[in-house]
């Protein structure tokens, strides 16, 4: 059931202040009192002039001053008095954003809509990210936006995939680019195509004195300018249209943009240009030029720029195009009518539900998360776990669904379907990780906010000082240089520096089975000096197998272990489990057991065969009488090497020593040498006991060692890492690792671990292999390299070419920047940094 809508909001009185009034749900309230507690809390927020709770509908309604506090300050004192206040998190495809600036209006805009606790824009997506108090409605959110001058991409949302992950938010997005894509190339014809006269009229002839003196001796200059002015005022009025609508609203609310300085240097090109046209007598003698090319080139070169931009753009989506192109359209579902035989029908992946048998042929794509219970194959599963050699799947083996399928014919029984597949996930975190902030784009917002209102005074004080100072005629040489600094001024490289880098890093992670579930991990993890690993199925493989046996004379190995993996065998200890698969991967059956008996702390006893049969610890088999003396030496030793010695008597006798361990994964040992080779520190955080993790530790060369640690304490002890002045990364697979990768400046996650570690964690591992740690730094720092040469590049550009178009070489010597000029450079600057982002598609591990 869908939550109930927020009330509308609607003005408030409150003492001559203009307040705002919302309403929200409240869960947790019992009683009375309650009620009275959530009141007293939400009145004795500052701005609010009062606040209702109704216990029969469960839901608060306050009145508050918008300029004094907002949603999320209420939510946060409901939460303060002991009771909840729902969330749910909204994306919206945006469109008409161009720059920094416009991403900072329109999350200004949603920050003020009712209900709206968080509000996060990407310019590279197009998208906003947006948390809400449960049942805000959609439409006020996007009736922010277009009081903000921009759109909202229409989609038809499933219901369950708010987050917009559904294929109905990605066709809708896709097909909305892929208009403006077009929109944008009719502009650029037009516009190239009534600008090229004026250039071929205006500028040839002063590079080509003859061609001057032949058009001149044949076309009066009063004609030529009055074709100039059609052409012009058609590309201004026409495809330059844009930049008046989304300029002007931005102007017009207090935030100017991109558009804004377009349309401010443009028009005052075109206005200087109409005036010298048609009254020439208003200028000072020496002052009637005409900029008519000036307008029209710019504008031209800035929608060239625009829709080169659009293009690459769409380049940096291909991680996300990808994954969801994974995605099966169909399914072979297997029905069966009655008592007629069952027959394999196609039918649409959105009608496939749990529990439903699913037949998936050689070389198919599988269709949904399930279990095999019917053949045997190879898939593979690289686009989940990066690793290229296919996984053997045979009945009872779980598959995921967009998986490859071998050369076998599987039947599958559907266990995760639609949105709650794994792939969904999987494209659910890294369009999250695209559309978060790391911390290094707060400078870049920062700079955005006032730069170009910046621009705007040093336009000003441009053409001031060149009216008074410049040589004469002083009102051109003034309209062109503060022409010049409106237009190489767009903050558009800015706006992009960031998010192309971690739109393309997150997707390249993707493919190579990391997944960065929030943006920031992918600056923080590069800023990592210690890395913590939990032991039990991060370092090892999480499950304990024989490794070693020792027989005394006149024992048969084989026998043995066959009777004792039979006793085993009706235990379910983890130990037990390793004897029995140890003898059922060696061809033995397991004999009938008569008189089982659990002894708790000791061990087990049965009799098989007609012969009686002990397993357990020392103590156990000294307490039955039997001496383990034979053994002593060698348990010592398998002991020291984080061994479980474990001994088994036969008719009496002791008969042979056996040996369990949770082995070390194969891929282990080179990971952490890698780590160690980039100077990082490597620590184990482990609640097993002292011997065994030294044992470990010793074997993989970590000489930082926790152990005996409860799961508070391993919190505790990535606190005290990071008191020492450590970044730490902490490295965990089990929900008692939870605190801790929460605690960590980066948590990783084993993505076979539990889902609770994955929920905790920044980083996940979609498959068991600590290499992809190394991968994911390895990547982490190409991509704030590569954030920083792009920040280097919008920054360095405009701080060497504002001064030029300024005119500051001008009195030594040097030229002025023309703003033809400065819409070219101002283009290429936004077109080098996506296609620089780009760069990181070739990344390899």
């Amino acid at each position: 059931m869908p939550p109930e809508p927020l009330a509308p909001p609607r003005p408030a009185p409150t003492a001559g202040r203009p307040a705002t009034e919302t309403s929200f749900p409240v869960e947790g309230m019992t009683c009375a009192a309650c009620v009275g507690r959530v009141e007293r809390a939400l009145a004795r927020v500052p701005g609010v002039a009062s606040a209702s709770v109704n216990p029969a509908t469960e839901r608060a309604t306050v009145a508050f001053d918008a300029r004094r506090t907002s949603p999320a300050a209420l939510a946060e004192a409901v939460r303060g008095a002991g009771y909840a206040v729902p969330t749910q998190e909204l994306v919206l495809p945006i469109e008409g954003m161009t720059c920094a600036a416009c991403v900072r209006r329109v999350e200004r805009a949603l920050a003020g809509a009712p209900g709206v606790v968080e509000a996060a824009v990407n310019l590279a997506t197009e998208r906003a990210t947006v948390r809400v108090l449960a049942g805000t409605p959609r439409a006020a959110l996007a009736e922010a936006v277009r009081a903000a001058g921009y759109a909202v991409v229409e989609t038809e949302v499933e219901a369950g995939d708010e987050a917009g992950t559904g294929a109905s938010m990605e066709d809708a997005e896709a097909a909305a680019r892929e208009r403006e894509r077009r929109a944008m190339r009719r502009r650029l014809a037009w516009a190239a195509a009534l600008t090229a006269p004026i250039l071929l009229l205006d500028m040839v002839p002063m590079l080509v004195p003859p061609a001057h003196d032949w058009i001149m001796a044949r076309v009066p200059m009063q004609a030529l300018w009055y074709g100039f002015f059609a052409l012009a005022t058609a590309v201004q009025f026409g495809p330059g249209a844009r930049f008046y609508r989304t300029g002007w609203a931005a102007l017009r609310h207090g935030a100017p943009s991109m558009n804004t300085l377009v349309m401010l240097g443009t028009s005052a090109a075109y206005a200087y240009s109409a005036v010298a046209t048609f009254a020439p007598r208003v200028l000072p003698p020496g002052a009637v030029h005409v900029y008519y090319e000036a307008s029209a080139v710019v504008i031209t070169l800035v929608l060239l720029g625009k829709y080169f931009e659009a293009v690459a753009k769409g380049r940096t989506s291909a991680a996300i195009k990808k994954l969801v192109g994974l995605q099966a359209k169909t399914a072979r579902v297997v029905r069966s009518a009655g008592s007629e035989t069952p027959v394999e029908v196609d039918v649409p992946i959105g009608r496939v539900v749990p529990g439903d048998l699913v037949r998936v042929r050689p070389g198919e794509r599988l269709p949904v998360d399930g279990v095999v219970v019917e053949g045997a194959s190879y898939v593979d599963e690289s686009m989940v776990t990066g690793e290229p050699v296919p996984a053997k799947k045979a009945e009872g083996a779980a598959v995921v669904g967009g998986t490859v399928n071998g050369t076998g014919s599987l039947l599958v029984r559907a266990t995760h379907v639609g949105a709650d597949t794994l792939l969904a996930h999987v494209i659910r975190l890294v369009e999250s990780a695209q559309a978060s902030k790391p911390a290094i784009q707060a400078l870049a917002d920062r700079v955005v906010a006032v730069f170009v209102p910046a621009v705007l005074v040093l336009a000003a004080f441009t053409f001031g000082a060149w009216l008074v100072w410049g040589p004469a005629p002083a009102l051109p040489h003034a309209l062109v240089a503060a022409v010049s600094v409106l237009i190489i001024a767009c903050p558009c490289a800015m706006g992009l520096a960031t998010p192309v880098s971690i739109m393309v890093g997150s997707g390249k992670a993707a493919e190579l089975g990391v997944l960065f579930r929030r943006g920031e991990a992918l600056q923080t993890l590069a800023e990592v000096d210690t890395v913590a690993f939990d032991k039990t199925g991060t370092l090892t493989a999480g499950r304990p197998v024989l490794t070693d046996l020792h027989l005394t004379g006149g024992f048969d190995e084989g026998d043995v272990l066959a009777r004792v993996a039979a006793v085993e065998d009706r235990s379910e200890h983890p130990v037990a489990r390793a004897l029995v698969e140890a003898a059922r991967a060696r061809g033995f059956l397991l004999a009938p057991v008569d008189a089982f008996e659990a002894v708790p702390g000791f061990g087990v006893r049965g009799v098989v065969g007609g012969v009686r049969v002990e397993v357990g610890a020392g103590r156990y088999l000294e307490r039955l009488g039997i001496g383990v003396a034979p053994f002593a030496e060698a348990a010592g030793r398998l002991a020291d090497e984080g061994k479980t010695p474990l001994y088994a008597a036969v008719g009496g006798r002791l008969a042979a020593l056996f040996a369990v361990a949770d082995p070390v994964k194969e891929t282990t040992p080179a990971a952490l040498a890698a780590l160690r080779a980039r100077g990082l520190r490597v620590a184990m955080v482990t609640g097993d006991h002292e011997r065994t993790a030294r044992a470990v530790a010793r074997a993989l060369g970590i000489d930082d060692v926790l152990a005996g640690v409860l799961p508070d304490g391993k919190a505790d002890a990535v606190k005290r890492l990071q008191a020492g002045g450590h970044r730490v990364a902490f490295v965990g697979d089990g929900i008692n690792d939870a605190p801790a990768l929460a605690q960590a400046d980066v948590g990783i996650a084993i993505g076979t671990g539990t889902d609770i570690a994955v929920e905790a964690a920044d980083v996940v591992l979609m498959s068991g292999d600590l290499g992809g740690i190394v991968r994911a730094r390895a990547l982490s720092h190409a991509t704030l390299r590569n954030i920083r040469q792009n920040l280097f590049w919008a920054f360095a550009y405009n701080a060497v070419l504002i001064p030029v178009a300024m005119g500051a070489l001008y009195p030594f010597g040097g030229p002025l920047l023309s703003p033809v000029l400065g819409a070219a450079a101002m283009g290429l600057s936004s077109v080098f940094v996506l296609t620089n982002a780009l760069r990181l598609r070739r990344f390899r591990a």
